[in-house]
């Protein structure tokens, strides 16, 4: 079964977050896809992740660039997984029916849209209902992260 976990983001915006999830990820040496709603959300960030930190160098792409099949870190607003990765990081309230493929399901949710925490509610149930082993992670007053449930 995938192992989901589930980030509550409510002291920090995804900007902040996802690059620090995407750093510990990538040292776990397996391929990431990064899930977004649309294509300017996509160009958005991937341009954010060249430019978040000098001293830090997260390999990615996405459509735009190709070459995915050499992309450790894929972008993408469709439910393809070019570069057969294993874990998936999901934001922006995109689902995914097949998670089968993956070891790691990362669900990032907006502390401040009650839509997107209703449904991730929903989500949880379906995944604990069909086994998974689902996690929810919270930030504590100093921007770390603590294991809740």
């Amino acid at each position: 079964m995938t192992e989901i976990r589930f980030y509550h983001l409510q002291k920090q915006s995804l900007d902040e977050v996802l690059p620090a999830i995407l750093q510990k990820a990538f040292q776990m040496k397996k391929n990431i896809v990064v899930r977004m709603a649309n294509d300017n959300e996509i160009e958005r960030m991937n341009k954010h992740l060249w430019a978040f930190k000098p001293d830090v160098f997260l390999p990615h792409g996405s459509v735009k660039d190709g070459y995915a099949e050499h992309q450790p870190i894929w972008l993408s607003s469709s439910s393809d997984n070019p570069n057969e990765a294993k874990i998936l990081i999901l934001t922006q309230g995109m689902a995914e029916e097949n998670l089968a493929n993956y070891d790691l399901c990362c669900e990032m949710l907006d502390g401040q849209n009650e839509t997107s925490i209703s449904e991730a509610r929903k989500r949880w149930k379906t995944y604990q209902d069909a086994g998974h082993d689902v996690t929810y992670w919270h930030q504590n007053e100093n921007g770390s992260w603590a294991k809740k449930a």
